[in-house]
């Protein structure tokens, strides 16, 4: 909902991909069909056997057709998680 996103603009999100993937960073922008641009983006991408690592993506466009979820990140809960020590099978493809 576009209302709903307005309301996140400029702020820390998460993003899960329709393909299973992690993503985190800013919301600078989005359109109708819910494209996203995101600034200071990294993918997060979880191991059951390693840290969860976090690969730089820095300017990035998520194609609305591939949005799972988007939320919100508390950015001072998140900037107190130790990554590293994180186990956690990664995410499935999301199945429609």
């Amino acid at each position: 909902d576009i209302i709903a996103l307005e309301s996140i603009k400029y702020r820390t999100v998460a993003i899960v991909t329709s393909d299973g993937r992690m993503i985190v960073g800013t919301l600078k922008g989005f359109d109708q069909t819910i494209n996203l641009i995101l600034d200071e983006s990294h993918e997060r991408v979880f191991s059951s056997s390693q840290g969860v690592e976090q690969v730089v993506l820095g300017l990035y466009i998520v194609r609305g057709d591939n949005v799972a979820v988007i939320g919100e990140i508390d950015e001072e809960t998140d900037s107190t998680l130790d990554l590293g020590n994180i186990r956690a099978e990664p995410l499935n493809s999301v199945v429609h």
